[in-house]
């Protein structure tokens, strides 16, 4: 079958483009970008308050996802998302969403949001950048005020019982204090927010989970007060979240630092986390 002359124009020129865009140098991922116009942003697909598929939905909600359309604002650019399971470690995330990409074919991303800021993270990936530190978030206490009306540390909620995250930092924690005292009181759901709505629903009398969960679900409600307390095993500081990026991309890494300081000096990001329920804990 014969090709008309439109197309056949029209195929090479599209060659020649692809062709062009593959052969810029690694410095040049900043220009490419520009050149498309789209930041491919990578985001967890299950993180709430931060990103999460929107159920019957392809659209995303989050603080992250305002984050990233507002990077990308910033840089005149549009944002493409690309959604995906957490790992079996960090590690593996950064693999799949920011240096090679995942072996089924997705990735990697131009960024990733929400990794921790942390010396031992970035040693043991020397692949990637990380940088541009955004949230500092901590485990936290809520509790029923009505059915545990005095608080005095962790002691306080022996036979009560305590909701927790499946395979999360707050279960290892709690499950292991003392010696195991508390592992009769826990109860383990899917996720934080999950334990934190059956705490409004009256089943629980307190969940340990992250301080953002905590305040994105209960939103100030007065019959909930939420305190921090002292484990053994737990860092104190908490945990902050920044962004990544492929080591070799300096130019992107620089400008999406400096977007993010315009959205800290204009207090957009103050606003984004506002709109969730979440207090901001800049780093």
């Amino acid at each position: 079958m014969m090709v008309s002359l439109k197309r056949r124009t029209a195929l090479l020129a599209a060659i020649a483009w692809s062709g062009m865009l593959l052969s810029l140098p690694a410095h040049a991922d900043l220009d490419k970008i520009r050149t498309l116009g789209t930041l491919s942003v990578g985001v967890y697909d299950d993180n709430l308050p931060y990103s999460k598929k929107v159920a019957g939905s392809k659209a995303l909600s989050g603080i992250d996802v305002d984050v990233a359309e507002a990077l990308g604002k910033k840089m005149g650019l549009k944002v493409s998302f690309l959604p995906f399971p957490a790992g079996e470690n960090l590690g593996d995330d950064l693999r799949n969403m920011v240096w090679k990409g995942h072996y089924l074919g997705y990735g990697p991303a131009d960024v990733m949001l929400h990794v921790p800021v942390d010396p031992l993270l970035m040693n043991q990936n020397p692949q990637v950048t990380i940088f541009a530190p955004y949230h500092t978030d901590s485990v936290r206490l809520v509790r029923n005020v009505a059915s545990v009306p005095q608080f005095n540390g962790i002691a306080s909620m022996a036979g009560k019982k305590i909701g927790v995250e499946k395979i999360s930092i707050s279960a290892m924690v709690l499950l292991g204090e003392e010696n195991g005292r508390y592992r009769d009181d826990v109860r383990i759901f899917p996720t934080g927010v999950d334990a934190l709505e059956k705490l409004k629903a009256g089943e629980l009398d307190g969940v340990l989970a992250s301080r953002s969960e905590i305040e994105s679900v209960l939103r100030d409600d007065p019959r909930f007060e939420m305190r921090e307390v002292s484990f053994q095993r737990l860092p104190r500081k908490g945990w902050t979240a920044g962004l990544a990026v492929k080591k070799d991309n300096p130019e992107l890494a620089s400008a999406l630092k400096d977007a993010m300081d315009s959205l800290f000096a204009s207090g957009e990001m103050l606003r984004i986390f506002a709109k969730h329920g979440v207090q901001i804990v800049k780093p």
